[in-house]
């Protein structure tokens, strides 16, 4: 079987791009399953409860990351959301929950675990090597085999020490946040699919989905500036499939792509 990942979504731009281009990808893969980082949906920070029914028309799981509360009023709206997951390792007096098992339409069970990196990032977090092991040992089902872990992190080093403490726990895990796609996807020795960052949908010609002159200037001249989000023109879509197998969770084979949209 195959798993469908999508990095961070930037901006109604993203959106949209997902929206065409997420139902050709996985007819294209045949993959059964599509995770999205919904992190920068709505205006390039945070997610709104309109905005995840726009992306779960698609996927069957949206995962976040440091900007989920950005939006006012998404810590009441992710209630209604059953498949979309903030980190799990965050405080429990947080609204949410960071991981769920969903049923994969062609068959058998996928757990989703969401997870957020400390090093370099602003909003402080518990560690989350002790929060997914705790979600791996005492929490989820022994009977779930196939795990797909989000972990939303700035530091390679932190992404590619993730990996490598979960190879053989876990089907993949694949990073987000930074909205460069990586050139690292590999099969580990335990079977664990790894890829740094899975990159993002948004704006090609941009910063990270932000208008360039912008960006330019805020870095020229040290002032505060505002960074608009590019909604318009090309717009690209970062991934990565996963190859499985339902029966132990492993994982056979990762390719990450990038295709690209007028909008």
């Amino acid at each position: 079987m195959k798993l469908l990942f999508l990095g961070d979504v930037v901006g109604k731009g993203g959106r949209e791009a997902v929206k065409q281009l997420l139902p050709e990808l996985r007819r294209r893969f045949n993959a059964q399953f599509a995770v999205v980082n919904g992190e920068n949906s709505a205006a390039g920070a945070g997610i709104t409860g309109g905005c995840a029914r726009e992306l779960a028309a698609d996927a069957n799981v949206i995962t976040t990351g440091d900007h989920v509360w950005d939006q006012k009023g998404f810590e009441q709206e992710i209630a209604m959301f059953q498949n979309v997951l903030r980190p799990a390792n965050l405080s429990k007096l947080q609204p949410g929950r960071g991981w769920g098992v969903f049923q994969n339409p062609a068959g058998g069970e996928v757990a989703v675990i969401n997870l957020l990196g400390k090093v370099f990032m602003r909003e402080s977090a518990y560690c989350p090597f002790e929060t997914v092991e705790r979600i791996l040992n005492d929490e989820l089902p022994a009977r779930v085999k196939t795990i797909l872990v989000d972990f939303h992190a700035e530091a390679t080093s932190e992404k590619i020490a993730m990996a490598h403490f979960l190879d053989g726990r876990v089907t993949a895990v694949l990073g987000t946040h930074t909205h460069v796609r990586t050139a690292d996807a590999r099969i580990l020795a335990g079977g664990t699919a790894a890829l740094s960052d899975a990159g993002m949908c948004g704006a090609d010609s941009s910063v990270l989905g932000r208008e360039v002159e912008s960006v330019l200037k805020k870095f020229r001249t040290g002032m505060p500036v505002r960074l608009p989000v590019v909604e318009k023109g090309n717009v690209r879509v970062d991934g990565a499939v996963v190859t499985y197998d339902p029966a132990t969770g492993r994982a056979s084979a990762i390719e990450g792509f990038s295709e690209n949209i007028a909008i």
